[in-house]
C-alpha cells in the first residue's frame, strides 16, 4: 500500500466514524482490504486514535463483522480498550450495570477469540492485560462470574503450566479467564485484585470460600460490576496520565508459569 492512500483512507475513518457512520467506515474498511489487501486495514489501524478504533468497535459489539475486529494490531487494541467506557452512558452504569459488561464481554471475547491464531490470541491478552485499564476491563467481565473466576484460580495454582481449561463450569468467562491466565501470569494476578482488593496472593484467593447465597455478605471485599465500570471510567487516559501499562516492578503473583 502506498503512504500517498494511507493517510487519505485513515483520515475517511477517523471522519465516518466521528461522524457516527460506522456501516461506512466498515465499508471504508472492506474497499480498502479488497484494493490493497488486509495488510491495508492492519496500517490505517496502526494509526488511528485509540478513541476512534474504540468507538468503531464498540459499534460492533464484539460481532465478526467488522474487519476491524479481526486485523486489529493488539497493541492499538490494548490502547483502545480505557476508550470503550466514554461510550457508556451514566445512567446505563447505574441502572443496568450488567448489561454494560456483558457487551463489554462480547467485545473482548470477539476480538480474542475471533482468531485461530494462539500466537495472535496471546498477544492481545498480554498487551490489553499490561494496561491498568485493561486489568479493570477484565475484572468487570470476571465480576460477571467471580465463583467460575475464583475455581480457575484454585486451577491456576495446583496446575500451573498444565492447565487445561477443564473445569466444572460451562460459563462463557472461563475461557476467557483460562486464557488470560495462560497469556500473562501477572494480567491475570493484577485483574484477580481488581476484582478482589483485599487479596494481595493469588493462592490465598484460590483457597477462599464464597457463599452460593446471592443475598449473604461476603465475606471478603468484592468490588461490584459498578464500581469497576467507574473505575474503568476514571482510567480514560490523558495526556497528563501516561499510557498507564503496568509498573515496572515484580509480578505479585505466584509465579507458576516460571
Amino acid at each position: 500500500m502506498t503512504d500517498k492512500n494511507l493517510p487519505a483512507i485513515r483520515k475517511q475513518v477517523t471522519e465516518l466514524v466521528l461522524a457516527g457512520s460506522l456501516e461506512h467506515a466498515e465499508r471504508a474498511f472492506a474497499e480498502a482490504a479488497d484494493t490493497h489487501g488486509d495488510l491495508a486495514v492492519v496500517e490505517v489501524l496502526q494509526e488511528l486514535p485509540p478513541h476512534v478504533t474504540a468507538l468503531h468497535m464498540s459499534g460492533f459489539d464484539g460481532g465478526k463483522m467488522s474487519l476491524a475486529t479481526l486485523l486489529v494490531p493488539p497493541k492499538q487494541w490494548a490502547e483502545s480498550l480505557a476508550y470503550l467506557a466514554a461510550t457508556w452512558p451514566d445512567d446505563m452504569i447505574e441502572d443496568d450495570p450488567e448489561r454494560i459488561a456483558e457487551s463489554l464481554f462480547a467485545h473482548i471475547h470477539g476480538v480474542v477469540f475471533g482468531t485461530e491464531d494462539e500466537e495472535r490470541r496471546a498477544e492481545l491478552l498480554k498487551e490489553a492485560s499490561a494496561t491498568d485499564w485493561g486489568c479493570t476491563a477484565f475484572a468487570i467481565l470476571f465480576s460477571l462470574a467471580p465463583k467460575e473466576v475464583l475455581e480457575v484460580a484454585g486451577e491456576v495454582i495446583s496446575k500451573g503450566a498444565y492447565l487445561t481449561g477443564q473445569t466444572a463450569s460451562d460459563n462463557d468467562i472461563v475461557p476467557v479467564a483460562v486464557a488470560l491466565a495462560q497469556a500473562n501470569e501477572d494480567g491475570w494476578d493484577r485483574a484477580l485484585f481488581e476484582l478482589f482488593p483485599e487479596f494481595r496472593h493469588s493462592a490465598d484467593l484460590a483457597d477462599a470460600e464464597f457463599s452460593d447465597d446471592p443475598d449473604e455478605e461476603p465475606e471478603h471485599l468484592q468490588r461490584s460490576t459498578k464500581e469497576l465500570l467507574y473505575r474503568l471510567r476514571k482510567q480514560v487516559p490523558t495526556t497528563r496520565s501516561g499510557t498507564g501499562r503496568e509498573r515496572a516492578r515484580r509480578s505479585i503473583g505466584t509465579g507458576i508459569f516460571g
